[in-house]
């Protein structure tokens, strides 16, 4: 089965379940999206010591794509509107909760870059000899 075969499928509910299927799947992905990249957005600033922070940037950036992705396929393929039981508000409530869990996965990333920078200007400050 391709990739896009099994997102569509996804986004339809699968095999099994109501048209809610889909959405309540792109809700959970986005949610934990947000929850990856509140988590290692706290590791960037020092409030979590374990963990790597530009490890979870990517999960949460990568998480949140693939939830607005599957919210996206679902609205595109159910039929009805919102209040018919086919998931549509949740669906649309999925897009932003994805782009935020993306959002938050860049800023991490960002942020980890600006540390990691900021450490190794220091760490070169600290050198016998260096100006």
């Amino acid at each position: 089965m391709r990739a896009a075969d099994a997102l569509i499928m996804a986004a339809e509910g699968g095999v099994i379940g109501d048209g809610r299927t889909g959405a309540n799947l792109a809700l959970g992905v986005g949610l934990i999206g947000v929850v990856i990249g509140r988590l290692a957005l706290a590791r960037v600033a020092g409030r979590i010591s374990t963990g790597n922070a530009r490890t979870g940037g990517v999960a949460a950036v990568a998480a949140g794509l693939v939830g607005t992705a599957l919210a996206v396929l679902h609205l595109a393929t159910s039929s009805g509107g919102p209040g018919t039981g086919n998931g549509m508000v949740g669906a649309v409530v999925a897009i932003p909760l994805g782009l935020i869990a993306a959002a938050l996965g860049r800023r991490t990333l960002t942020r980890s870059r600006h540390t990691e920078r900021t450490a190794a200007r220091l760490e070169h400050e600290r050198e016998p000899g260096s100006a």
